[in-house]
Order: C-alpha cells, then structure tokens, then sequence
C-alpha cells in the first residue's frame, strides 16, 4: 500500500470519527470515546497485519463485550474491530492485487465455503432477513480473515508456536483473573456462574475454553526440550488449567476432557476407522434397544448439578428427572427439533433461533428456569442449532466442516516426519483440544463469539498451511 494511498484513508477515518464523535456526544453515548482504540488497531491490522493477527491469539480470552454496559451494542472489544477491519483488508487486496486461491482448495475450506454459501441462501427465507444478514456478516469477519492471512502466515511453524504461546498466555491471565475473584468467595458453587465476568458471560463458555486450551499447555509443555524456568512456567501454567477447570463446575468442560483423552487413545494405538465405526453402530445400536431400561436408569438418577462435589456433579450430568440444567437443555432441543419439523429445507434463518423458540415449548418441557418469551439464548447445541436455522443440509455442512477438520487433522498428524517431534506433538495437541469443543458442542453452542471461533477456526486453517507445506507445488501469497 503506497504512503499516499494509506495517508488518504486515515484522513476519511479522521474525518469519519470527529463527525461521529459530535453525534455521539450529543447523544450522551460517551463509550463512542474507544473509537480511538479501534483507530490504533485498524492502523497496525494495515501495516503489520502478520503481527496483529498473531496478536490477536492473545487478546480474543481478555477480550470484553461492550453489551454489558451499554445495553444495546454487543461488541467484543478489541478483538471485533480488528477482525472486521481484516475483513475489509482482505476484499480490499483481493480487489487491488488479485490474490492466489488455489491454495483453498483443500476440505476444510470448501466445507466453510459451502456452509457459508448456504447461510447466505437461507437468508432469503429466513423469519428474520436482517438477524440472518448480521449472522452472515459476522460468520465472514471471523472466518474469511483467518483464511486469507492464516494460510500464509501459518506456514511458517514459528507462528503458529507464537499463537499458541500467546493463546495460552491470554487464558492463563483470565483463568489466573478467575480463580483469584473466586478464591474472594470461597469457591463458592454460585459464584462460579459469573466470576469470569468481565471476559466470559458464565461459567459454560469459560470452562469450555478452559477444557479446550489444557491439551494445549501440555502440548508445549512435551514438544521439546525447554530451559528450566520455562519447563516450570509451563508447569505452573497446566496447575493453574486444571484449578480453573475444576472450579469452573462445568461438566460438559469435564466431560469433553475425558473425551479427549478418549480420542487420543484412539489414535496413539492407530485403531483403524472400521473398528471405530463397528464400535460407534454396536454402542447406538444397544442405546436402541436398551433405551427404555436406561430411561428407568436415569429416572433413579437424583444428583443435583449444584453440588459441590466433584463425582456427585458428574453423575447429575445424566439426572434427566429434577436436574433444571439438564432439563432446560432438553426443553431447548425439543424445541429445535419442533423448528426442524415446521421448516426442515432453510430452517427459520441462521441466528433466528432465540427469538424462535418460545413457541414450541410443550407445557410438560418447563422448568424453573424457562421463560414463557423464549428470551434465554441459543439451542445449546452447534448441532441441533444449525438444524433448527439452516435445515437438514445446514447441519449436514456443519457437520461436514467438523469431519473434514478431524480427518485433514488426524491424517496430516499421523503422516507427519516423526523426527519433527515438536510440531508432531504441537498437531496432536491442537487436535485434542478441538476434540473437546466440538463433544462439548453436542451440549452447548459459542461458534458465534470471537472466543471460540478464532482459536477454533484457526487451528483448522493451520492445517491447511501445514498440508500446503507438504505440498510446495502451491503457490502461497504473501501478507
């Protein structure tokens, strides 16, 4: 970008802020005065792109929703901004010096092609054309950035350690935050829903974070040999990840954990695919045939999720009779499911779910904590979500990206110099830690926040960039 070009578009953002501050500050909306903030951050994404979005990796865990005081704006701060001034970086090089797509032509990024091709679709019938439209604009300020600077800047494998030094050093500070303003209430069971506040809303999406960035720590902490103080930097890093993680009383978040480990015995053991696909059929099919006596199993089942108790709490993640989390969860899918029946082609229309659902609650699905409006959120479920708003073919292609990830993953780990131990171990971890958000999304749904989208979605593209590195043939554009 010449000098002349540059200096002309901060002289319009100038002129763009000072008539907007003079709105702004007649309307008494004073947190207009973080323009400048964004300013600075609009300046480094144009003239060190490589570093801010590397930077990013740090600033997405402490980033704050701005909702949470002025009521009406829902902006995460600093990370937002950012990402949609990459946006807008993007098509603006795409338009001025062209850009090399070949090297998206890879699984992982046709399956985001096509599912944000069919969000766009089912904006068109959607219940609510504008919701839908916002979903789309906010799905293309995460993704398409991380796709166009992540494979370039991905290919070199020392970036990729920065972002996850840098990732791990953001959470570690948040959970670090936490367990402090926890500790203030004697790791109170209630206190855990919202001492993650101002970084996380509740308790659900901090612990899933906190479950997805533990293989990580591990991971760098067994790729290589480091010196002394960072092996016990490291060290205490994984002690505060598992404090955090127990104190978070988020069960999904230690179920996925296991989960995890599950999977990564599957692979260190090299179990071929059709003994895992036998397993998988055998199991669905014994839930089958067996479902009316676990169904009088669970009925017995009357651990509540407000104990303290570590065992106890595991066991109430299956107490489907008084258990108001578990049952609210169910209320939330029988609802989606009621939503897929009434429009099973395009759904209601991406993000349309929360102002949906209120009207296929059945009487006999009501809890404690059910709102008759409907005003309580998502499906709890990435899956079940996309089916409810984007029909059959919409989960299939959600669906489809979580396949194609684990499959590009799994095989590009397993094929990978096994004299190259470090990233060998950086891509197992990665893998893991990915394994956790995407079993804790069968319970839960956070792909519309920065928190889990760009660390989510940039593990992905990783490795499409290590695939290509495989593959010099492709040529690679600079950022």
């Amino acid at each position: 970008m010449s000098f002349l070009t540059s200096n002309r578009i901060f002289f319009l953002l100038g002129l763009c802020y000072a008539a907007l501050s003079v709105y702004f500050l007649q309307t008494n909306q004073s947190y207009f005065t973080l323009f400048p903030i964004g300013l600075l951050g609009v300046y480094f994404a144009f003239f060190y792109s490589k570093a801010t979005f590397i930077a990013l990796a740090f600033f997405v865990p402490l980033s704050v929703n701005i909702e949470e005081w002025t009521q009406s704006v829902g902006l995460f701060l600093p990370t937002e901004p950012i990402l949609f001034g990459f946006l807008l970086l993007a098509l603006f090089r795409m338009l001025k010096e062209g850009y090399d797509f070949s090297a998206w032509n890879n699984p992982i990024i046709l399956a985001l092609l096509s599912f944000i091709a069919w969000i766009a679709i089912t904006i068109i019938p959607s219940s609510s054309p504008f919701v839908s439209f916002k979903f789309l604009i906010a799905k293309l300020w995460f993704l398409v950035p991380i796709m166009f600077f992540g494979i370039p800047l991905f290919q070199d494998r020392k970036n990729i350690i920065r972002f996850l030094w840098l990732f791990v050093v953001g959470m570690t500070l948040v959970m670090s935050y936490t367990l402090f303003v926890h500790a203030s209430y004697g790791f109170g069971e209630k206190e855990g829903h919202w001492v993650m506040f101002p970084f996380f809303k509740d308790h659900t999406i901090y612990g899933a974070l906190v479950a997805f960035v533990l293989p990580i720590v591990v991971g760098l902490y067994r790729s290589k040999k480091h010196s002394p103080i960072l092996q016990a930097i490291l060290l205490l890093f994984i002690v505060i990840n598992l404090i955090a993680l127990y104190f978070s009383y988020t069960r999904a978040a230690w179920l996925s954990v296991m989960a995890a480990v599950g999977v990564l015995g599957l692979i260190y053991f090299k179990i071929k695919f059709k003994w895992i696909a036998l397993s998988t059929l055998t199991l669905i099919g014994t839930l089958i045939i067996s479902w009316d006596a676990i169904q009088m199993a669970l009925a017995k089942n009357k651990y509540e999720h407000t104990t303290e108790e570590f065992g106890e709490r595991l066991q109430s993640a299956t107490n489907v009779t008084t258990d108001a989390s578990n049952l609210e969860r169910i209320n939330r899918w029988s609802c989606a499911w009621e939503m897929f029946k009434e429009r099973p082609v395009f759904g209601f229309g991406p993000g349309t779910y929360a102002f949906e659902y209120a009207r296929f609650q059945e009487p006999e699905n009501l809890t404690i904590i059910s709102t008759n409006f409907g005003d309580m959120g998502n499906a709890h479920s990435e899956y079940l979500g996309a089916l409810a708003e984007m029909g059959f073919l919409g989960l299939l292609l959600f669906i489809a990206i979580v396949a194609t990830i684990f499959h590009q993953g799994i095989t590009l780990y397993l094929k990978w110099p096994s004299e190259d131990h470090e990233m060998r171990v950086l891509l197992l971890a990665m893998i893991m830690a990915l394994v956790t958000y995407f079993v804790h999304a069968f319970l839960n749904n956070y792909l519309d926040t920065d928190k889990a989208a760009f660390p989510i979605f940039s593990f992905a593209i990783a490795f499409v960039a290590l695939k290509q590195v495989k593959h010099q043939s492709v040529s690679i554009p600079k950022i």
